[in-house]
Order: structure tokens, then sequence, then C-alpha cells
């Protein structure tokens, strides 16, 4: 069973104005119209230039290359499903019956 996302707003350390928007963050495809795909394109964006500005502050003297292959490396798939896993996230997905059955 899929737990509430009250809580995992909290480990996430934000307070949502619409909590409506997480469930919607948390719900495959798989599980119907109310889903994360348009999240995701937006997120993905956002995520991308939050990692970019944060990466050209700290690193003032890198060059294009070395910042890109940076922010490369922490917004790959990988990188993003171990904060994911630490954050157990898994739990609240909304996954449809046959994401589930595949392993999600």
């Amino acid at each position: 069973m899929t737990k509430s996302p009250g809580p995992l707003a909290g480990k996430l350390g934000h307070d949502f104005d619409d909590p409506a928007l997480l469930q919607q963050a948390l719900t495959h495809r798989s599980a119907g119209s109310s889903n994360n795909e348009r999240l995701e394109f937006l997120g993905d964006a956002v995520l991308g230039c939050v990692i970019t500005e944060e990466l050209y502050k700290r690193y003032p003297q890198a060059s294009e290359g070395e910042l890109s292959r940076l922010r490369a490396n922490l917004v790959r798939r990988e990188s993003l499903a171990r904060v994911a896993q630490t954050l157990e996230i898994g739990q609240y997905l909304q996954l449809g019956t046959g994401e589930r059955k595949s392993g999600g």
C-alpha cells in the first residue's frame, strides 16, 4: 500500500501550498490521467536551472565544459535515484497495476 505523501513533505523540508500537486508529482501515468508527466517536464527544467546556478556560484574558475560535466553528473538518473532512495520516495509513488507488477 502506498503511503500518504504528507510525511514526505516533511522529509523534503517544504510546506506545499497545494498538497494535490505533490500527490500528482508522485503519480505515474500508469495510475491515471492526473499524473506527473507535465510536472516532470517542468521539474527537469527547474532542476537544471537550480543546479546550473549553484555550480556557477561554487566554481567561479571552472570552464563551461567543466560545469557542464558536473551538472550532467548531478542530474543523471543514477544520482537522482540515490537521492530518491535516501528519501524513501518509492513508498509514496502511485503506480498502475501493471507497473507495480513489473517492479515500477
